[in-house]
């Protein structure tokens, strides 16, 4: 779920100036920071379940499955930021690089025919699939959020509310399962009762080859079951595979996030809270897990209306593996960046086949940038928690460090023009077919590429590797694309660097001395972008193997190209190569948030459409290829063949057209 809302560059490494700042962990108070101290708490063990457990779809979707409501109203948080981002925006715009900012100009990527390195390639889950697992009893969701993870000879890929595993032929290995039965919750919507379950969304699976576990996590959003109307209970469940295989019993554990103070948590301003658009990662000692934390209702948070910035949450990933009872858990609470910067998509990094930063008694990296409350940037934030050998400790300490790094120009990309084609729910919505609907006049619309947060992180040769989605001129025209980066985080302190500490007391106790700390000096091995004259480069996931080869994994709309798969070879020293195709598209999005009637803006007193097209992909190794998982229309249908059969064959869901791609690349 999101939150409502050319430069030149060089082939040789740049050092940059930064500003760090630190904080030392080893309790849950704190004798003096600008922010909350990090907080720890216990979790305990509340379920195990054997899986596959049958949710599938029916044989037969009769007439009842189409029943109102199709969804729910969501939590409008990018509303939200996006107020936050006007009020704050002269104070915000103070701290942005100067002088004033300019689009970039980039030359168009070259689209090759050809696909070097394609392997297995298969169509992953859809919403057909989505809307009517468990029976029918769910909602239309759109974007799917996709989470992919490859090991031990599986492929599990998680979409929405929905996962399903495969062989590595992609083959399937299990039925098609809700995750509200997974998590031992109600349905989402039970249409024979109407009463309705947790909201469960943004699921995210990682396999760890070290501990040869399978991981997967989502955020869920409290009910009332009788009306659906949210209670400010929130929470994040994480599953954790008892043996290799994805396909036996799960433990799981529950960690509360509202963040009022009761069940555990710490007290922030404006909440109940939720932790929106949960990223996971893990390094060799630790597994963590980023939000970002928006107010239920119109109080306001820290930064602004409704947000309270990033929070951050660490785990003994040995302790995870073994399903422990007893769970701990550090929250580093709404961080923040040099200058105040709030932080915002903190993305923490995974690797490539246990090739962890071992330096400083064990090192997670994660990236972000810092559009948070402006719309175009030339700075990223680099952070690294060090120390993390001490998380299966009795009192963890830990050092969490972070900096700002000038880069390239990045900004909020524009929507994306889509190719003309079919769009059945487009034409029936113009002359009422839908039973219960009105006429309702509307058009073929463009996609949303989400905002300028930054996308998937990998480590991987020494090297952290990322991109974001951009606005670009080429050609000159304004398209979304994409900027990426290569860093080299360093380990030596630059003399440019302002480095501040708060070390943390337990109990009264003296100050524990300060834990092994990274001294960031990041230098830029590589940046640049990906563009396409009439068209756009959407949703980059990249994943790197241990020897610095990888690949990124793109979307490709536009005057030639329906919503499509696509992918690019990306390394350290020629940076991104020609875009190729590892599956075409077949027809337009045409899903309700195209369109006005379904209001998915929330918009009011006008009816506004909302384009909802992915909030992430994902790409991910299983050691010697890189598997990608990305969002197009893998299916086109005429509106005489919707008006006969609304999922045109079972291809579609009523109000929605989505569906994923799974690929298997050798770079």
């Amino acid at each position: 779920m999101k939150p409502h809302k050319v430069a030149i560059w060089t082939f040789l490494p740049v050092l940059l100036t930064s500003t760090v700042m630190t904080i030392s962990a080893d309790a849950a108070t704190s004798t003096s920071s600008d922010t909350p101290p990090p907080y720890i708490r216990s979790l305990t063990s509340r379920a195990t379940t054997r899986f596959p457990i049958v949710s599938d779809i029916p044989a037969n979707v009769d007439s009842h499955n189409f029943r109102a409501p199709e969804f729910r109203q969501l939590p409008d948080a990018e509303e939200r930021l996006h107020e936050a981002s006007e009020r704050a925006g002269p104070q915000a715009r103070a701290e942005a690089a100067t002088p004033p900012l300019t689009v970039p100009e980039v030359k168009s990527s070259t689209v090759v025919e050809t696909r070097p390195g394609l392997g297995t390639s298969f169509e992953g889950l859809n919403l057909f699939e989505q809307r009517f697992a468990n029976h029918g009893n769910q909602f239309t969701v759109e974007p799917p959020d996709q989470g992919l993870c490859v090991g031990n000879g599986f492929v599990l890929e998680t979409v929405n509310t929905v996962l399903r595993i495969y062989d590595t032929s992609g083959k399937p290995a299990s039925f098609v399962t809700d995750l509200n039965t997974f998590y031992g919750y109600p349905a989402e919507f039970n249409r024979e009762t109407g009463v309705q379950g947790p909201f469960v969304t943004d699921p995210s699976c990682y396999y760890d080859t070290d501990t040869q576990r399978w991981f997967h996590v989502i955020l869920t959003l409290d009910v009332v079951p009788e009306t659906g109307a949210f209670t400010g209970g929130s929470h994040l469940d994480i599953a954790v595979s008892q043996t290799s295989s994805p396909l036996g019993f799960w433990n799981f554990y529950n960690v509360p996030v509202q963040n009022t103070g009761k069940d555990g948590t710490p007290k922030h301003r404006g909440c109940p809270c939720f932790g929106d658009y949960p990223q996971i990662g893990a390094d060799k000692y630790g597994f963590y897990i980023t939000t970002n934390e928006f107010v239920f209702g119109d109080d306001e948070g820290v930064f602004g209306f409704g947000f309270n910035g990033a929070q951050m949450y660490a785990f003994s990933k040995k302790a995870l593996a073994e399903g422990r009872s007893q769970l701990r858990v550090v929250q580093f609470q709404n961080l923040r960046l040099p200058r105040q910067i709030p932080g915002y998509t903190v993305w923490p990094a995974r690797s490539s086949n246990a090739q962890y930063a071992r330096q400083n008694g064990g090192t997670e990296y994660f990236l972000s940038s810092t559009t948070a409350l402006v719309s175009i940037e030339n700075r990223i934030g680099l952070w690294a928690l060090t120390n993390t050998r001490t998380l299966d400790a009795a009192k963890p300490k830990l050092t969490l460090t972070r900096t700002l790094i000038t880069t390239e120009t990045y900004g909020d990309p524009p929507l994306a023009e889509q190719r003309v084609g079919p769009v059945p729910l487009r034409d029936c919505l113009q002359i009422g077919c839908l039973e219960g609907v009105g006429r309702s006049r509307e058009f073929e619309g463009p996609l949303d590429p989400i905002d300028s947060r930054m996308m998937q992180v990998w480590y991987a040769n020494n090297l952290l590797w990322s991109a974001l989605p951009t606005i670009v001129n080429v050609d000159g025209n304004l398209r979304p694309g994409v900027a990426y980066f290569i860093l080299n985080p360093g380990s030596a302190a630059s003399s440019a660097q302002e480095i501040e500490q708060d070390v943390v007391e337990q109990d009264g106790a003296p100050a524990a001395a300060p834990s092994p700390q990274a001294k960031l000096s990041a230098t830029i091995v590589q940046q640049g972008y990906v563009a396409v004259a009439n068209h756009g480069v959407l949703l980059p996931s990249i994943a790197v193997l241990e020897n610095g080869t990888g690949v990124m994994a793109l979307n490709l709309v536009g005057e030639r190209y329906y919503p499509s798969a696509a992918y690019a070879s990306i390394n350290a020293q020629s940076g991104v190569g020609d875009i190729h195709l590892a599956a075409a598209g077949a027809a337009p999005q045409d899903g309700l948030c195209e369109y006005a009637f379904y209001n998915c803006a929330g918009t009011t007193p006008i009816p506004t459409a909302r384009p909802r097209w992915g909030d992430y992909s994902s790409a991910t190794t299983d050691g010697s290829t890189i598997w990608i998982g990305s969002e197009y229309i893998a299916h086109a249908c005429t509106f005489t063949e919707y008006q006969s059969d609304p999922t045109c064959g079972r291809t579609r869901a009523p109000l929605g057209n989505w569906s994923t791609r799974i690929s298997a690349i050798t770079p």
